[in-house]
């Protein structure tokens, strides 16, 4: 669920840092029409409250990947094999967002089709939220389901070595009511991308999130981060560390995922992932999605089952409260709850974001871009 945590911070609006990003991307190299998917995908993750996705991960993502070529601006989508239901794609280090909005719309119209669809990636980079794809499906009413690979961060259940991603197994159900049941989340307790949120804004982590070389916990997200690319330090899978709280869980879902993004599609994985080659030098990650669209038409009335879909929600919603607390969420509703809280403010930029947004339109030449925090 997004991270609903309040930090002071000047608010600029979803258009025009969705504009500022589509052009960055072209100024990078990448076509008009994809630039903007991938602008769209990013602006997506800010407009759910999901800071760890979007525009803080413009840069270090994707642009500074670009430029050092680890990272194909201009995206060849090759499908390299395909049935009725089933198709395999080679995205050639392309731009990921393209490769996964093209291939769940594949997998979508394959079950429209004949009722159900998947699609296997290999070679592919970063594509964002999970959950702009599984809403693809939902929105048009399907369920959708997609997993993705990732550099390596977690520890298995027992180990302090990290060896496989974070992994997100990511299910949307299209319901009867305003919001559709959306659950993106990594098979992390935390995400690499929210440690980096942390350490942008100065925050320490909880105890538990991230262990060192000993199985000690590591709460200075700096330090984890630097642990990561060295392989001092993994994250804990979902669950916990060891096996009191189920963490065998988490690490057996991230499993999960990390196969079906590389056996069906014969891709990378694990240790492979890394994105540094044999000369030490940085090389194409080379990751792993994929896709899966399932037509409830196939099954029972699309109303009829929007409409108990939604009474389950309701009723989950309604159950008794924690002593203390007022409201049970169930998923996709806090992402819709900010994103009803800010699409007339905007997306909340702290100091470093400021920072990096100035110096990506100096260098790409965007001096018509003025910024909120600029103004006054």
């Amino acid at each position: 669920m997004a991270d609903m945590e309040k930090t002071e911070a000047a608010y600029e609006s979803f258009g025009k840092l969705e504009a500022f990003m589509r052009e960055v991307f072209v100024k990078a190299g990448v076509p008009e029409e994809d630039a903007a998917v991938c602008a769209e995908v990013l602006i997506e993750s800010d407009k759910r409250g999901i800071d760890s996705h979007g525009i803080g991960r413009f840069k270090p993502i994707y642009i500074d990947r670009i430029n050092e070529g680890i990272q194909q601006p201009v995206t060849q989508f090759e499908v390299v094999r395909e049935g009725p239901t089933t198709a395999v794609v080679d995205g050639h280090h392309g731009m990921g967002q393209v490769i996964g909005k093209r291939s769940m719309q594949m997998a979508i119209d394959k079950a429209k089709k004949y009722g159900m669809g998947m699609v296997a990636v290999r070679n592919s980079t970063h594509y964002g939220i999970a959950g702009y794809y599984t809403s693809m499906a939902s929105a048009a009413g399907l369920i959708g389901m997609t997993g993705t690979n990732a550099r390596p961060s977690i520890a298995p259940t027992f180990g302090v070595e990290n060896m496989l991603g974070t992994n997100p197994l990511t299910i949307g159900i299209p319901t009867d009511e305003e919001f559709n049941f959306n659950l993106d989340c990594a098979t992390a307790v935390s995400q690499r991308g929210k440690i980096e949120h942390y350490d942008r804004i100065g925050k320490t982590m909880p105890e538990g999130w991230v262990i060192d070389r000993d199985g000690k916990s590591e709460t200075d997200p700096a330090v984890a981060l630097k642990g990561f690319g060295k392989g001092t330090h993994a994250l804990v899978p979902l669950g916990g560390i060891g096996d009191e709280t189920a963490g065998y869980k988490g690490y057996g879902y991230a499993t999960v995922v990390e196969i079906l993004s590389a056996a069906l599609q014969q891709g990378r994985f694990l240790k492979a992932l890394n994105g540094v080659g044999a000369d030490g030098k940085p090389e194409p990650y080379g990751l792993g999605h994929f896709f899966i669209a399932i037509d409830v038409g196939a099954f029972t009335e699309p109303e009829n089952f929007r409409h108990t879909t939604g009474e389950i929600l309701r009723e989950l919603r309604a159950s008794a409260k924690m002593p203390g607390r007022d409201r049970i969420y169930t998923a996709g509703e806090v992402e819709y709850l900010t994103w009803m809280e800010r699409k007339d403010k905007g997306v909340p930029l702290n100091a470093s974001l400021k920072k990096t947004l100035v110096s990506l339109r100096d260098e790409y030449g965007l001096g018509g871009y003025k910024f909120c925090f600029e103004q006054g």
